[in-house]
Parts: C-alpha cells; sequence; structure tokens
C-alpha cells in the first residue's frame, strides 16, 4: 500500500513518484536526459525553485508531463555544467530504470516493514532537511511527532531557503552538523 503524503490536486496527475511508478517516466527522460535532469534538480532546489503560484513541478497535468512543470532558467547554485553532464552521461549510458526502480519498489517497502508499523525508532539520530522541500513541507505531521517516533532524536534541523538537494545546497552547514555529532560521541 502506498500512502499519499498529499492529495493530489484537481485536474493534476501523481508528480515524481507517481510518474516512476509507471514506466512512462523513462519516455519522458530519456530522449533528452540532461535536460531532463537540469529542470528536475532545478525545481527542487531552494535557489531555483518555482515561486508561489507559478506551477508545481510535484505534479503533471493530466497527460502532461513533469518536464512542462519545471522552471527555466540558470542551474541551481551548487550545479555546475561539468557535474551536470558526469550524472547526465551516466544516466545516459546506464538508462534509467535502474534508477527508477527504487521508487517502483515502495510498495514492497509498506510490506516488508508492516511489523513495524508504528514502532519508534529508538537509536540516537539527527534529522536534516530543507525547509522548503516537499519531504518535510508535505510531512509536517510527521516531523511534529519526532518525540513519539524517534525518542532517541539528538537534534532535528530545518535549513531555511534549502530545498530537497540538502547536502548539496547547504553542504558546509550538513557537514557541521554531522561532524558535531560525531565529536560528541565518546571515544
Amino acid at each position: 500500500m502506498i500512502r499519499r503524503l498529499s492529495p493530489v490536486p484537481r485536474g493534476l496527475e501523481p508528480g515524481h513518484l507517481g510518474v516512476f511508478e509507471v514506466h512512462e517516466a523513462e519516455a519522458e527522460i530519456e530522449p533528452d536526459v540532461r535536460g531532463w535532469l537540469a529542470g528536475f534538480y532545478a525545481a527542487l532546489s531552494g535557489d531555483t525553485m518555482p515561486t508561489p503560484g507559478m506551477p508545481d513541478p510535484h505534479f503533471a497535468t493530466r497527460g502532461g508531463t513533469l518536464r512542462e512543470r519545471f522552471p527555466t532558467g540558470p542551474l541551481p547554485f551548487w550545479l555546475d555544467q561539468d557535474d551536470l553532464d558526469v550524472y547526465a552521461g551516466e544516466f545516459e549510458r546506464t538508462g534509467m530504470s535502474a534508477a527508477l526502480n527504487r521508487y517502483r519498489n515502495m510498495d514492497r517497502d509498506w510490506e516488508d516493514l508492516a511489523p513495524w508499523d508504528a514502532a519508534p525508532i529508538s537509536q540516537p539520530s539527527v534529522f536534516v532537511g530543507g525547509a522548503l522541500d516537499a519531504s518535510t513541507t508535505w510531512m509536517t505531521d510527521a516531523i511534529d511527532a519526532y518525540p513519539v517516533t524517534l525518542p532517541g532524536l539528538v537534534s532535528s534541523h530545518l535549513l531555511d531557503g534549502c530545498g530537497h538537494w540538502i547536502q548539496q545546497e547547504r553542504a558546509h552547514e550538513v557537514n557541521q552538523i554531522l561532524t558535531g555529532r560525531l565529536a560528541s560521541l565518546p571515544a
């Protein structure tokens, strides 16, 4: 069973997770991997994501594509042309199916993890998320429940102005948070 993160707005189709679950994604992405990746990275990056009132890149219009909803313009500050060339080149070489199959396997996760449904994670943990990332904005109830669901939570960090790609968008801050936590552990 897939648990919807938020209702799909009227007239739209499920976004990247929904598209990735059906085999239409390769048809959209593979004719222009580099262009699609540039748009996808920009759509979910805090510095280049669409502003309020612009089309939401998480949803496609009926019969449309996600690409149609991606912002056009510069790459995110953390992504240069050389890195984009490497990412695109590897996906052009291998195709997209293997990468997308992770999303297509989500039902199995719910089935395999069913015995632990609602079980708290008691191990010491650190949460870092982007304040502008749909994963955090759509799941605010889950984050609010951390005292119950993550009783071992040592620290929680929502990075202002940051989108989905937190390690790239805020590499220094993420490294400080993680190395700070590691430094606090007994030797």
